[in-house]
């Protein structure tokens, strides 16, 4: 399995081309702001089709260059369906606004053709199978895919802002759920094994093992006691 990957915009937000190898149909995973510049170099390069767009979640840095992505590539993107409101209505999503400066950057609404996510499904897509995990506790919608194990690659997790190295999506936004997120965290999290590579929506990749070690919030989801205060930082 092939897998590029950048953070885009202003929020430093990971986008992930993903196929079986070069040459071949991807996926794009959380195409944010200002990120069809930065997938268009990596199709080019590695010469990729793009055949479908997969969102971990509905907030405006994980989704703004949806639009532009999939309606230059004739490609459906999928979401969750209590998170596609926010495609066409950002600041819903986020409790306040973007600011004047931003919102000029941004692309709002939904591609041509949207398709609704189901908790376990299993996307069938560039000859890739994606394992669908609803989340919520980020926002209602959240969601994972995880990957097999490859001949060369050990199982995969695209966890969104879920889980990050270290730490985990903050919980304070419109939809947001520090319980719930705790509940993600132990239903979608602890059963992984530990070689599982944690490929997230902010910061470098980590691994499932790693993080049951030493990340607070996945030991107190494990129920361990002392884990710091939710985040409220970033997006």
């Amino acid at each position: 399995m092939f897998i590029a990957g950048f953070p885009a915009g202003a929020w430093g937000t990971n986008c992930y081309l993903v196929a079986p190898a070069p040459g071949e149909e991807c996926v794009i995973v959380d195409p944010g702001h200002q990120a069809a510049a930065g997938v268009e170099e990596l199709v080019r390069e590695h010469r990729l089709k793009p055949v479908a767009v997969v969102l971990t979640h509905g907030h405006i840095d994980h989704v703004a260059s949806v639009v532009p992505v999939c309606g230059a590539k004739g490609v459906p993107a999928w979401i969750h369906p209590e998170d596609r409101y926010m495609m066409s209505d950002p600041e819903k999503a986020l409790g306040r606004s973007l600011g004047t400066q931003l919102m000029g950057e941004l692309t709002v609404g939904e591609p041509d053709d949207v398709r609704e996510l189901t908790d376990g499904g299993v996307l069938e897509l560039a000859g890739l199978s994606l394992t669908v995990d609803h989340a919520p506790g980020h926002t209602r919608g959240s969601v994972t895919f995880r990957t097999p194990a490859a001949e060369d690659l050990p199982p995969v997790l695209f966890s969104g802002d879920l889980l990050f190295a270290g730490s985990i999506g903050r919980t304070d936004l419109p939809g947001g759920d520090g319980e719930a997120i705790l509940r993600s965290l132990a239903r979608v999290c602890l059963p992984l094994d530990d070689a599982t590579v944690v490929l997230s929506g902010h910061g470098g990749q980590t691994t499932i093992g790693r993080e049951r070690a030493t990340n607070p919030y996945l030991r107190q989801a494990a129920g361990a006691a002392g884990a710091p205060a939710f985040p409220r930082r970033g997006m």
